[in-house]
């Protein structure tokens, strides 16, 4: 009991910093990202985690290299409970798409903008204000596919190990084939770097449903990708409140075959293990 009051009284106090430090970033447009191509943050939310929505949306909109665009995806009929604060943000354009789940962060930016890097944020975090500059100074060194946390896939005689077998959260820069992004705490997307089956939703709902990651990496290791984690490990901050509604308890449940690993053997089963 002590021990888990200490570390809610260490979350808050992270969690104040995280605030200050956005509060205190100029509110004006970051250097030109000097990609060839547009850069857009993508991003989905649903009406469970608007409340902590702000800060998430103001630290992705204050960087310090500028992106064309910040997309907030919504499922029809969220917009209109989306707070007014929200709606107004500087720099943030809000769309509607089909309800696809997690999908909404990446396929519809993909289809209205296929000639893009993409880059993928989560709706609940902290991003400080360098996290979209580091990315676009990988791709700009020649990686197709960047992220700031990834594990290591473990392969045994071919096909993949169970997902938590794998080498969690790489506390080192890697790439490689088997780096394997984890869009949590954000990643890039080059133009072109992923199968034309990525945007293809009778496949991910039926194959994937929840498990975007594993579809995402399957999408981008057959058209032979190896992916690069930059930095040290990433330290996530949530902020307070925004975990009441979460896959990670149906992805990786106590025991059992969660969520990714039911991904996994679907996509072997449809496509076999992407060795290109």
């Amino acid at each position: 009991m002590i021990r888990d009051a200490f570390r809610r009284f260490k979350h808050r106090r992270r969690e104040a910093r995280a605030l200050a430090e956005i509060a205190a970033r100029l509110d004006r447009p970051g250097r030109p990202h000097g990609l060839p191509a547009p850069l857009i943050v993508s991003l989905t939310s649903h009406a469970p985690r608007f409340a902590t929505l702000a800060p998430t949306l103001q630290s992705l909109t204050r960087q310090t290299v500028q992106p064309d665009r910040v997309i907030l995806w919504l499922d029809e009929g969220d917009q209109d409970r989306l707070p007014a604060d929200l709606r107004a943000l500087p720099g943030l354009e809000i769309r509607l798409c089909p309800a696809w789940r997690s999908y909404k962060k990446i396929v519809p930016t993909l289809l209205a903008y296929p000639d893009a890097y993409v880059v993928t944020a989560d709706d609940d975090l902290y991003y400080g204000p360098d996290w979209l500059r580091r990315l676009v100074d990988a791709v700009q060194e020649g990686a197709g596919i960047a992220c700031h946390r990834a594990h290591r896939v473990k392969v045994q005689d071919g096909p993949p190990a169970p997902y938590e077998a794998w080498a969690q959260n790489l506390r080192a820069p890697e790439a490689g084939p088997l780096v394997f992004p984890t869009g949590v705490a954000g990643v890039i997307y080059a133009p072109g770097v992923c199968h034309p089956d990525i945007t293809r939703d009778d496949l991910f709902m039926r194959l994937a449903p929840g498990a975007d990651d594993i579809w995402l990496y399957w999408m981008h290791r057959l058209a032979g990708s190896a992916p690069a984690k930059i930095g040290g490990p990433a330290r996530l901050l949530e902020w307070q409140g925004s975990q009441a509604v979460s896959l990670r308890a149906v992805n990786r449940p106590a025991r059992g075959m969660g969520g990714n690993d039911r991904a996994i053997a679907a996509l072997m089963d449809h496509y076999g293990w992407p060795e290109g």
